[in-house]
């Protein structure tokens, strides 16, 4: 359900840099809880993922979803850094290593190798606490090389 919930929330934005939704109706359009909308947005509509999420509740309440269009790879990196949180899961890591490439910021390579160095497998033997420390400060590392390296 949550792929599919995404799909029409990425497909809504295709069009449009920003999309505003009513959580409730959506949920309605999906036959599922309000809290799965607000699920899939905090798990995959991230900065991380290049997006930013306003949202006001109450009546009338509304949930603003936009795309995150920087005007350069720098403002890009800029962003990332800004916006890394002081422990970050594999996927969320993934997730950024995804957007770098899809914004033409890093190669092929260079993405594979920092998905395999933030991968459980290489940093596991910790608790999952000190494994997603790590893994952010690996990809605060990496992200400011990136500023400096352009």
């Amino acid at each position: 359900m949550s792929d599919i919930i995404e799909r029409y929330l990425k497909a809504m934005l295709s069009d449009d840099p920003q999309c505003v939704i009513s959580r409730a109706e959506v949920a309605d359009q999906f036959n599922c809880v309000p809290s799965q909308i607000n699920y899939v947005i905090k798990t995959r509509f991230t900065p991380e993922r290049g997006y930013l999420v306003e949202s006001k509740r109450g009546g009338g309440g509304y949930i603003r979803i936009l795309k995150v269009q920087a005007s350069s790879s720098q403002e890009v990196v800029a962003n990332l850094i800004a916006h890394v949180p002081k422990a970050v899961r594999e996927s969320d890591g993934v997730a950024l290593i995804q957007q770098l490439f899809d914004d033409g910021i890093i190669d092929q390579a260079t993405g594979q190798l920092m998905v395999n160095i933030l991968a459980h497998q290489t940093l596991g033997g910790t608790d999952r606490v000190s494994e997603d420390r790590l893994r952010s400060r690996l990809l605060l590392a990496f992200l400011e090389s990136l500023r400096y390296q352009r």
